[in-house]
């Protein structure tokens, strides 16, 4: 090939040097011919010379479908990764025939963006996010088990002497997003129910739980709101730093984070998928993933197991703000 090329070359070249001493002895030609000069003058005028390709896999080998399983915000990217990565791992080793990728999204609102795209296959949204993947044609075929954790907290700096709600007038409250559910909507309705109505306080939504704690802990805020699971995490990996919070405002549960699957997934994939999810807990191994979520096993659900959450959406926007499902 680089013979090829180089006989190409070297006879474009002279054909060059033939063209351009005509064009000097007839100048008026000169500038009509330029573009057509340097055209033959570039030996890959006509397109790049053929390359082969190759396959990264051999001939023989199935072809994979691939399947994005997207989880919102819980955590931070990075974080989210350590802590689900295993379940994707645990469904492509118990599923060959397809491949399973974790993807992240940097907050609420890209999650969200990618269900009313259609863009996942698969994926973990909590409550609220479950029912608009519902209005997208996706279906529920599982859910967190521990409804008892789905509930919000409120936390304040021990040393901010604030010990009621009503204290937290004039303030700032920092949320992970205006769409969460246990971190968010759950306490803006227990505060309004104690008397601190919307609007008497400043709601800052800060993007992650992480980011909600840390805004409280560095006083950016007055407080900050959060869930169960990452207020755990975040006692277990900086038991420093938390121990200069505490717990103002608790908050009644609601059904755990669901399990959905787009319209177009097979109910024979969806079924593979179920059986993996929900016998985690029957194997070491399986409880193992489950304990870093923190949880004690996902369970079986379907669309009817979340009509709940519309009512508490209604009940939301008609007593504190206007919320679309």
């Amino acid at each position: 090939m680089q013979l090829v090329r180089k006989y190409r070359a070297l006879w474009l070249g002279k054909a060059c040097v033939r063209a351009n001493r005509f064009c000097f002895s007839f100048q008026g030609c000169a500038v009509v011919l330029m573009g057509l000069l340097l055209a033959a003058c570039d030996p890959y005028a006509d397109g790049p010379i053929y390359q082969p390709a190759y396959a990264s896999e051999s001939p023989g080998q199935p072809v994979q479908q691939q399947i994005r399983v997207g989880i919102h915000p819980l955590h931070n990217p990075e974080l989210l990764f350590e802590r689900y990565g295993p379940v994707v791992d645990a469904l492509n080793q118990r599923i060959p025939d397809a491949h399973f990728v974790l993807e992240a999204s940097r907050n609420y609102e890209e999650f969200e963006n990618k269900l009313l795209n259609g863009s996942l296959e698969l994926a973990l949204p909590n409550p609220y996010q479950t029912l608009v993947a519902m209005g997208q044609g996706y279906r529920v075929f599982g859910k967190m088990a521990d409804d008892s954790v789905f509930r919000g907290l409120v936390l304040v700096r021990k040393d901010s002497h604030i010990d009621s709600a009503g204290a937290l007038r004039g303030q700032s409250v920092s949320f992970p997003s205006a769409t969460a559910l246990a971190a968010t909507m759950l306490p803006q309705y227990a505060l309004q129910q104690a008397g601190l109505e919307w609007g008497s306080y400043q709601a800052r939504y800060v993007g992650s739980q992480e980011s909600s704690i840390m805004n409280v802990l560095l006083a950016h805020t007055q407080a900050g709101a959060t869930w169960p699971a990452p207020w755990t995490a975040f006692q277990q990996n900086f038991p420093e730093r938390a121990a200069q919070l505490q717990v103002l405002l608790e908050t009644p549960s609601l059904i755990n984070n669901a399990w959905v699957a787009r319209e177009d997934v097979t109910d024979e994939r969806v079924q593979q998928v179920g059986h993996v999810l929900f016998s985690l807990h029957e194997t070491p191994e399986g409880r193992a993933i489950l304990a870093a979520l923190p949880l004690e096993r996902f369970e079986p659900a379907g669309n009817t197991d979340y009509a709940q959450v519309g009512e508490f959406i209604r009940e939301f926007s008609r007593t504190v703000r206007p919320v679309e499902p």
